[in-house]
């Protein structure tokens, strides 16, 4: 009785672990569908105009919050290296040190990070309104591809804003380290240009492009899929449903940007 009752459990474990693991590899499939059929869609004619719009929209509109979050990280680095390295009598090389911060790691890393907080919530709030009030449905019955006409621009101009937006992080946090590293703690001004044109390399800005652009699909891919199937949600419908899928979107971004942040570097070093 004892041997039954414990293979009922096992045999219910493995079912739920089974069950799950089937829904995630459901879903993985599902998104990769979803973002092959709108990226071919991108190359369809008639298409620029929705997507400088949504350049516009998710670059233009980011650059602000970008810039400011890149400069003062800059400056903390500055700040913060500089006490670690003059204990190591190597204050001369905290150019290199922030550049190679930020182009490395850093910039892709929050650059990705502000845009999904500012658009890509604001992409997937959209469309999951556009969803429960039906217009999804009419452009269906207008023969119009709903795909095409709002998933393929903002894909396409996620695609060309992060690495954009990413050189502009970039620069503005060097010009961060540059404030406190120079202007406040005294380092060499020449010594701090001169570490960065000797120590970063076309391979290390390459490998932060790189990571700009997987961190683009990632972040537009989950928040046009969870707001484009927002109706198929089990757990809310109506105005709630689009709440919520807006906060896994955003959540689930931020965990596969730090996912992808390691896979990425691993091959990249």
């Amino acid at each position: 009785m004892e041997s039954t009752i414990t293979n009922n459990y096992f045999w219910l474990f493995f079912h739920s672990v089974g069950k799950r693991a089937m829904n995630v590899i459901n879903n993985l499939g599902a998104v990769v569908i979803f973002f092959t059929l709108a990226f071919l869609k991108i190359f369809r004619p008639k298409q620029i105009r929705e997507i400088v719009q949504q350049v516009f929209y998710i670059g233009a509109k980011s650059s602000n919050i970008v810039i400011l979050v890149g400069l003062f990280t800059g400056m903390v680095l500055g700040l913060q290296l500089f006490y670690t390295l003059n204990k190591f009598g190597s204050k001369g090389v905290l150019g290199s040190v922030v550049a190679l911060t930020l182009i490395r790691e850093l910039g892709p890393v929050l650059t990705a990070i502000m845009i999904t907080a500012r658009a890509g919530s604001a992409m997937t709030a959209e469309i999951g309104i556009l969803r429960i009030s039906e217009q999804i449905d009419a452009l269906y019955t207008m023969r119009i591809d709903p795909q095409r006409y709002i998933i393929s621009p903002r894909i396409a101009a996620a695609i060309i804003s992060f690495p954009l937006l990413t050189a502009f992080f970039d620069l503005v946090g060097i010009l961060g380290g540059y404030l406190t590293g120079v202007l406040l703690l005294g380092v060499d001004s020449g010594a701090y240009f001169y570490r960065i044109h000797s120590y970063v390399d076309l391979v290390d800005i390459r490998g932060g492009f790189i990571k700009s652009i997987v961190f683009a699909v990632l972040v537009s891919t989950a928040c046009c899929y969870q707001g484009y199937f927002t109706h198929l949600r089990t757990d809310s419908y109506g105005a709630k449903s689009v709440s919520l899928s807006t906060t896994s979107a955003v959540v689930f971004s931020c965990v596969m940007i730090l996912i992808s942040d390691y896979v990425v570097t691993s091959f990249l070093m």
